[in-house]
């Protein structure tokens, strides 16, 4: 979330609205963002019920663990009519996608709408 800041204008100058979602509470998210001086939306889910309905709960967690419903790490593009584009979500949270890919995924999206 923190690497995803240094390129929130890149994806903006594309008409890319930036965010990020987790299972965390609203105030821990906001206290994070604080911290962290991120300049986009940060979007509680504790439920996890968007996480499951995008697929990308890491199951290896199960109820009562204190990570049950956290998501794998990973970038979503969803257009202005909800479809998912783009879901790139890896399990092991160390294997992130390089940003100047998604950028250029991006920028390939927009250029088809």
């Amino acid at each position: 979330m923190v690497q995803l800041n240094d390129w929130q204008d890149a994806f903006e100058a594309l008409g890319v609205k930036v965010a990020g979602m987790t299972y965390d509470a609203a105030d821990d998210l906001a206290d994070f963002g604080e911290e962290r001086e991120i300049g986009y939306a940060l979007l509680s889910d504790p439920g996890s019920k968007y996480i499951d309905a995008l697929g990308v709960r890491n199951e290896r967690f199960p109820k009562g663990h204190g990570a049950h419903g956290v998501a794998h790490p990973g970038i979503l593009f969803v257009d202005a009519r909800g479809v998912v584009r783009l879901k790139r979500a890896h399990e092991n949270y160390r294997t992130r996608p390089p940003f100047d890919e998604l950028l250029e995924a991006a920028r390939a999206l927009v250029a088809t709408e």
